[in-house]
């Protein structure tokens, strides 16, 4: 199969398993490529044209990637959206993307049938993958009409919103290009081509994480159309990983560094008795990867791990293994297309080695915050935009992510990065997550709190909060070591390790402004 994209391949070879799903139901590309013609075919029934919203509340699923190929190919939009979200958080985005039909699964049908009732979604316009009250079947979509592709074929898009970490969520909305799919689809797929990963080499990509996730859902179909079975797991979990990765012999899969830190948890005699020796690109991004973890990672894995930067608005630098064994710590350099500017509150440079703001530029790509002008403008300058990472340039051009510009504490007048903190508590093996912010302090503004998740079977308490903070002295300066420490049973991570910082910090700054 050495030609790309899906559709061709799905011609030329109908009984490759395109899609295992979490059950081990095999799904074979002639199975999926009808299925999404059907859908096609069904929706444009219904009175779907170009530039309408589909939005899913799908687990992982054959039928998720069935939507995706759809909406690609029909010149739809498709918005995924997260079915842990409540009925009103799952309502606005429904209502603010224009939701033209939406497809759920019964696991969330409860909760999105009260949110299409807030966004006004019509009942002719709700599908569920199966049977669910107040839904009619995706079946009757698919029936009486042919597995043929559709006419006058053109490229969608995905319109994800970003997390709401601050305010509401905003759709990322990219303009229709009106090109045909097989020309995006070849696109999408060459972009591995940046990690080494090429048309033609056979692969399993294992999907680890949600698919309602902007990076889980792009690299996903991007192995796809370079003809590699998806591998897809309903919920992560460290030991499932491996078993999975030896049983499909996993060639590919997209993580966070909470996955990694979580893995490296596990029992020694676990993480033995499982062969990984067939994983080739394990690829990740999302969040700073403390050095410890990596360098951990890559003396069990092997130099199969690349690092990226991005965001659900674009991209961005890799560090392949050898260049982040050279620049421990480092997200790498831009890809071909990409320039990164690191700029200080007044937008000019600043020197290397100084932290700022980091701007990225990926030559003529443009996107909008969908219904919010004023953001969009805020993230864009001069070509670039930004998303509100903290980072800086080295000597010799790589990028080093601080955090969040949003998290960053400010104690005394001075900037306290708390992914670097972070990373030194979850070093600790009594540890198995951490979060650290910023909370109100009288005479410096704000106070480093550090907040832990104990792994399982030790107690939390004084004791270990003392073992913690003598830890913590050893390894950091006075100033960023956190002052008081607290224990959570659960750390408010979503399925794809996002950590939903807020959760734990707005408690503490009731009633008072924060300075960022």
């Amino acid at each position: 199969m050495s030609d790309v994209g899906f559709w061709k391949i799905a011609s030329d070879a109908p009984a490759w398993v395109a899609v295992v799903e979490p059950d081990g139901r095999e799904v074979t590309a002639a199975e999926l490529l009808a299925g999404a013609n059907r859908l096609v075919h069904g929706l444009r029934a219904l009175g779907l044209r170009p530039g309408d919203c589909v939005a899913t509340v799908l687990d992982n699923s054959a039928a998720m990637i069935e939507a995706f190929l759809a909406a690609h190919q029909a010149g739809w939009y498709l918005t995924p959206i997260n079915w842990h979200l409540t009925a009103p958080e799952i309502g606005y985005i429904l209502g603010d993307c224009e939701a033209a039909a939406v497809i759920t699964s019964p696991r969330a049908a409860a909760v999105v049938a009260a949110a299409c009732d807030l966004a006004d979604v019509p009942a002719a316009a709700r599908f569920v993958v199966g049977d669910a009250a107040g839904f009619q079947p995706v079946t009757a979509l698919h029936a009486g009409h042919p597995a043929t592709a559709p006419a006058e074929r053109t490229a969608g898009a995905s319109m994800t919103y970003t997390s709401g970490t601050t305010g509401q969520p905003k759709g990322v909305r990219r303009p229709l290009t009106g090109a045909s799919p097989e020309a995006i689809a070849t696109q999408q797929a060459m972009f591995l081509s940046l990690f080494g990963i090429l048309p033609g080499s056979p692969g399993v990509h294992l999907v680890g994480a949600p698919l309602y996730h902007t990076a889980v859902l792009n690299f996903a179909s991007n192995h796809l159309h370079l003809g590699h079975t998806l591998v897809l797991m309903d919920k992560w979990d460290p030991e499932e990983m491996l078993r999975l990765i030896e049983r499909r012999r996993v060639t590919s899969s997209h993580m966070v560094p909470t996955q990694f830190t979580r893995l490296l948890k596990l029992p020694e005699d676990v993480r033995a008795r499982h062969d990984v020796s067939s994983l080739r690109h394990v690829i990740h991004s999302a969040a700073p990867c403390p050095v410890d973890v990596k360098r951990q990672m890559l003396a069990w894995w092997g130099p199969c791990i690349y690092e990226y930067y991005a965001a659900s608005e674009g991209g961005g630098t890799l560090a392949t293994p050898d260049d982040w064994l050279k620049k421990p710590g480092t997200v790498g350099k831009p890809w071909p297309i990409s320039q990164i500017r690191v700029l200080d509150d007044a937008h000019q440079p600043v020197p290397a080695g100084t932290p700022g703001t980091v701007w990225i530029r990926m030559g003529d790509h443009r996107f909008e915050y969908h219904r919010d002008a004023a953001k969009t403008g805020d993230a864009w300058r001069e070509g670039f935009f930004t998303v509100g990472d903290a980072g800086y340039l080295d000597d010799d051009g790589y990028l080093f992510l601080c955090d969040r510009k949003a998290d960053m504490i400010i104690s005394g007048g001075v900037n306290i990065y708390p992914a670097e903190i972070e990373a030194v508590l979850l070093a600790h093996p009594e540890v198995i997550d951490a979060a650290v912010f910023g909370v109100p302090d009288d005479d410096w503004g704000e106070q480093v709190k550090a907040v832990i998740q104990p792994v399982g079977g030790r107690a939390p308490g004084p004791d270990l909060a003392a073992t913690l903070q003598a830890y913590a002295a050893a390894r950091l300066a006075k100033f960023k070591l956190p002052r008081t420490i607290d224990f959570v049973a659960e750390m408010p991570r979503d399925p794809n390790g996002k950590l939903y910082k807020r959760k734990l910090r707005d408690p503490y700054w009731a009633g008072r402004d924060r300075a960022i």
